[in-house]
């Protein structure tokens, strides 16, 4: 049997094989954030589908936090009773699912939360609109906002949280030089920059407990020379270690300009597949924690020479499960062929429209067929 699909464990959640669905926005619950039926169907087909670890789309843990109409909440305890339907159905489809709690900070939209978007600078020429400083204050309302966050992610039935500190969400703007020009504790230098994500951390681990899995998401390369380097992505992977994260997910990209994005255009073939690996590598090598690999995985091969070889010990997909939910059952069919995902990022225009998550090119296919 392929070494993907052994189980294996993280801090006691066991998983049936080392595919995990990597957080995606949907675009799917209502207004105010709640869960609906269709965000439900959503994840139980991907359980259905045979993913091992699903990764919920980032809730935002609050109001002004919130990036987009169609985002998942989890802001208010009203929230659980939504969430708890979706861990029920995942559950009862044999897979386990953990919650990505996120803030937008700099990437809040005033359009959907009505209050100006927070940041730790007010940086001229990112946005067209201006953003508030964070104060000390609000910093610690921050903290406390991922710690309640967590202890609704737990009560809602969800098996870990996934701490979103990437892609040019808050708490990766707090760890780039890019976004974060503070010139108190939390700037600076990189310990200083870090600083935020780990109290998230050390509050989470207070509400929770130490048998709850935490895990994050970070970047490995932001695209740009005024971004996170290497090295310092190193050094952030093996601070989270450090302070106990029970695992990392290897991510890249900004989301504010299109040669940033994390989603890359145009993944054709296997030398363009696993883009982030060199990377993800560098961290296992220094770390003791799983590491999750995100970012054009498309081939079973592929995919088991990475984790065969030690470079990762986890395969994260987003686009190719919104096209084929079912790949992994087709895959462990013995069915090896790509997934059928074209990379061209179409998908989330329907996001952008409010129609919640789809591929666009298979509906296409589709109806050219007809």
């Amino acid at each position: 049997m392929s070494k993907l699909f052994e189980t294996s464990e993280i801090n006691g959640l066991k998983l049936k094989n080392r595919f995990v669905r990597s957080a995606t926005m949907e675009g799917m619950a209502s207004v105010d954030g709640t869960g609906t039926p269709r965000l439900t169907d959503f994840m139980a087909d991907l359980a259905k589908g045979g993913v091992g670890l699903i990764i919920s789309s980032h809730c935002y843990v609050q109001n002004v936090g919130k990036a987009r109409n169609g985002q998942m909440g989890i802001h208010s305890d009203e929230m659980i009773a939504g969430l708890q339907k979706i861990t029920r159905a995942v559950h009862a489809n044999h897979s386990k699912i953990v919650c990505q709690i996120s803030h937008a900070g700099f990437l809040g939209n005033i359009q959907v939360s009505g209050e100006t978007p927070i940041a730790p600078s007010n940086i001229e020429g990112l946005a067209n609109e201006p953003r508030k400083e964070m104060t000390v204050e609000d910093i610690q309302g921050i903290i406390e906002a991922f710690a309640a966050a967590a202890e609704r992610a737990r009560a809602a039935g969800f098996d870990g949280v996934q701490i979103h500190a990437a892609h040019g969400y808050l708490m990766s703007q707090f760890i780039s030089p890019m976004f974060n020009h503070r010139k108190d504790e939390y700037g600076g230098s990189l310990e200083n920059r870090v600083r935020l994500p780990l109290e998230v951390l050390r509050a989470i681990r207070g509400a929770v407990g130490s048998d709850f899995p935490v895990l994050a998401k970070i970047n490995c390369k932001e695209f740009t020379d005024k971004g996170l380097m290497l090295d310092e992505f190193l050094q952030v992977g093996t601070m989270l270690a450090d302070e106990g994260i029970d695992a990392i997910e290897v991510s890249g990209g900004l989301l504010i300009k299109p040669k940033m994005l994390p989603n890359q255009l145009g993944i054709n073939k296997a030398e363009k597949e696993a883009y982030f690996q060199k990377e993800a590598q560098a961290l296992k090598k220094q770390t003791n924690v799983p590491i999750f690999l995100v970012g054009g995985n498309r081939s079973f091969h592929v995919a088991e020479r990475i984790v065969t070889e030690g470079l990762a010990d986890y395969i994260s997909m987003s686009r190719p499960f919104i096209r084929e939910p079912g790949l992994i059952n087709r895959w462990r069919s013995g069915n090896l062929a790509k997934a059928a995902c074209v990379s061209d990022n179409l998908c989330f225009q329907p996001l952008y429209e409010g129609k919640g998550i789809y591929c666009v090119s298979e509906e296409r296919e589709r109806m050219h067929q007809q």
